[in-house]
């Protein structure tokens, strides 16, 4: 039987929300909530700038924002939230953003460790975490030791991800498989390719949702996202509430998927 989203919720949950949120949180069923989310968080540098402050106000806040989205994420019942923290292509940027950028991630997982392990959050991740700041990566092995038992919601934290690259590293991996005999080409198919990927294990996203404005993919799961479902608002990441995430869970239950086929 169906059962809406507001009637299987905590009541400590709903007493703080506001009347907006409940009112989306009405329309919303638990059968057609999303299994998983994937979230390009954009905007912090732009936060900023309107008001007049530095980047790494941004940045500050833009790490309160995903406290406040892992921890709802978890009282929904969702199963997987993937957040692109930091892209191959990032490491352009000034060597003093990107050490505040790693400095903030060892700062968020050695505050918010025990809040995420109480709501039973397990952290995992995509990318080449091995050549991250000695001291990032440390926490993050940290991170994912002390959680890899729990069994809520998964947290993939995409760090020093490109998917172009993790593409290239899955086709290169199964070449050397086919040349060491491990396979045939023939034995090549979409089963194989997604068990090199750093997802693997994971189900595909179902929404992706894209803060700030800016309509691109930004090189972030392309393989992955073939039929998800996309949703782009321009509030700003730093901004990004409990409203965002429930208009994006609305517009999401409101569409019909295909994939490919009829109805």
């Amino acid at each position: 039987m169906a059962k809406l989203l507001l009637e299987v919720l905590k009541p400590n949950i709903i007493t703080n929300l506001n009347q907006t949120e409940i009112n989306y949180l009405s329309k919303l069923w638990v059968e057609k909530l999303p299994r998983h989310i994937a979230i390009i968080m954009d905007g912090n540098g732009r936060w900023a700038q309107k008001r007049m402050l530095p980047r790494s106000a941004g940045h500050r806040e833009g790490a309160n924002a995903l406290k406040r989205t892992v921890e709802f994420c978890a009282q929904l019942g969702i199963k997987v939230l993937t957040v692109y923290a930091f892209s191959t292509e990032n490491w352009k940027r000034p060597k003093t953003e990107i050490n505040l950028l790693m400095n903030l991630l060892v700062e968020y997982l050695q505050k918010e460790m025990d809040a995420l392990c109480k709501n039973n959050v397990k952290i995992i991740t995509s990318g080449k975490i091995e050549e991250l700041p000695r001291d990032a990566y440390a926490e993050i092995l940290k991170a994912k030791s002390v959680s890899k038992n729990n069994t809520g919601l998964i947290l993939n934290v995409a760090l020093n991800y490109g998917s172009r690259d993790e593409i290239l590293k899955a086709v290169k991996e199964i070449a050397a498989l086919v040349k060491d005999g491990v396979y045939d080409i023939e034995d090549i198919n979409y089963s194989l390719m997604e068990a090199h990927l750093y997802t693997k294990g994971l189900p595909e996203p179902d929404l992706l949702i894209r803060t700030s404005g800016e309509k691109r993919l930004s090189n972030f799961l392309l393989w992955q996202l073939a039929y998800t479902e996309l949703f782009f608002t321009d509030t700003l990441w730093p901004d990004f509430d409990k409203k965002d995430l429930l208009e994006a869970l609305l517009s999401y239950q409101n569409r019909e998927r295909r994939f490919g086929g009829l109805k």
